[in-house]
């Protein structure tokens, strides 16, 4: 316990540094921070810590990640409501979880045992996925779902099936929040479109490896961005 605690109270000093930093006017409203390994040695510390601090100062809406682009500011001041975000991530961190639970494995027995009509199906919910890519959120949500719901059914696992029904309410309002939180549409409005892609190929293929992996990923690349 005592390495933990102290990388705890390293990245909490840390984020204190980065805080008033922000608050000085150092980085203004919208501009792009230096990169992890920039302001490790700045700071004199690691990156793993410096990851942490970066976190924490989004879950009080002072930056925002943007995937594949860095991380900018959002604000100068921490946001009056900045550990409801930090719980609203938790929330949506333990649903990417759960989908892992299902999804992967989905991915693998797809793989398997997907027909030529399973196949088709994953290609048109793609194609509607595309073709929601200038919808309201909830809309291209619900458009994303499709895709991951023909690749439970070309499992042809009823028990996947049902769990995943049981469980698309929750999904669909967590991938909602996750939207807002990360502004994953703010510069795509179809986010992640080549990995939906390559999935449904891998499946089509028959690579059960390759699926698997691909699905592990995306879903690894979620956590990974609401700063887990």
């Amino acid at each position: 316990m005592p390495a933990a605690l102290n990388r705890n109270l390293l990245a909490d000093q840390a984020a204190d540094q980065l805080r008033r930093r922000l608050q000085t006017g150092e980085w203004g409203v919208g501009t792009k921070l230096p990169g992890e390994t920039t302001l490790a040695a700045e700071l004199g510390v690691g990156r793993s810590t410096i990851r942490e601090a970066l976190r924490m100062l989004a879950g009080q809406g002072m930056l925002r990640p943007r995937q594949g682009a860095g991380v900018f500011v959002e604000r100068t001041e921490p946001a009056a409501d900045g550990w409801e975000a930090v719980l609203q991530r938790g929330a949506i961190v333990a649903v990417v979880e759960a989908r892992a639970a299902i999804e992967i494995e989905a991915a693998r027995l797809a793989a398997v045992r997907a027909t030529d009509d399973d196949v088709a199906a994953m290609r048109r919910a793609l194609d509607q996925r595309a073709a929601a890519a200038d919808a309201p959120d909830r809309e291209f949500v619900e458009a994303d779902t499709a895709v991951h719901r023909a690749i439970v059914t070309a499992a042809h696992n009823p028990v996947l099936s049902e769990l995943f029904e049981t469980f698309v309410p929750r999904v669909a309002d967590a991938m909602v929040d996750m939207i807002g939180l990360l502004g994953l549409r703010d510069r795509d409005c179809a986010p992640n479109a080549d990995e939906h892609s390559t999935l449904v190929d891998a499946i089509a293929a028959g690579d059960v490896e390759e699926a698997a992996r691909i699905a592990r990923a995306h879903l690894e690349a979620m956590a990974a961005d609401l700063g887990r």
